[in-house]
């Protein structure tokens, strides 16, 4: 089982993310067993939030949230700053981050996998802006998929059309794919 803990702001998408990816991986690309779960408190636009997501070749009957992910996504890295987001990560797991700076990786442990991607970029390359934010979480899929390898970019992006019809969906889709291709990778040490 992979299990992977989402990072994000109010707003920005981590609850859709989070079911996006459990719908790619269910309806696209063959796991039998998914689940996504939001975490909420008193969270308002901005603030941060938590979600959680699996995915197994086996049915799944966990809906607690993830403590101990393979997988850490931040939509936001200024969160950085306020949120340990490695908090239970598993030896050797990989931690996918939107960032316009290649530094950003120098934060975290050697022995950690690390994607860098601007998902924001892509977001607004492609116009995905809703109440003067830029919405990054269909992004950072193309972003979650090339650090991963776990689902494949078409599938990611039959979901997203799915999930937001023709227009809105292209563009949501093709916002994944910049990302997926600007996606850089840090292997861990002695790999």
């Amino acid at each position: 089982m992979y299990e992977i803990r989402w990072h994000g702001r109010g707003g920005q998408g981590a609850v859709t993310a989070a079911t996006l990816l459990a719908e790619a991986a269910y309806l696209h690309e063959g796991y039998a067993g998914v689940a996504a779960a939001p975490s909420f408190g008193a969270e308002r636009r901005g603030a941060p939030v938590v979600a959680s997501a699996r995915i197994d070749s086996e049915p799944i009957l966990r809906r607690s949230q993830v403590t101990r992910p393979d997988i850490v996504v931040v939509l936001d890295e200024t969160l950085l700053d306020v949120v340990d987001v490695t908090v239970g990560i598993k030896a050797g797991g990989t931690v996918i981050i939107n960032t316009a700076n290649g530094h950003a990786a120098d934060r975290f442990s050697s022995d950690l996998r690390i994607g860098l991607s601007d998902a924001t970029a892509a977001a607004q390359e492609m116009g995905l802006v809703a109440a003067g934010s830029v919405v990054v979480n269909t992004a950072i899929l193309g972003a979650f998929c090339r650090a991963t390898g776990l689902i494949t970019i078409d599938n990611m992006t039959k979901a997203i059309r799915a999930k937001f019809g023709r227009s809105a969906g292209d563009r949501n889709a093709q916002a994944a794919h910049i990302a997926y291709e600007g996606t850089r990778i840090r292997e861990p040490k002695g790999r």
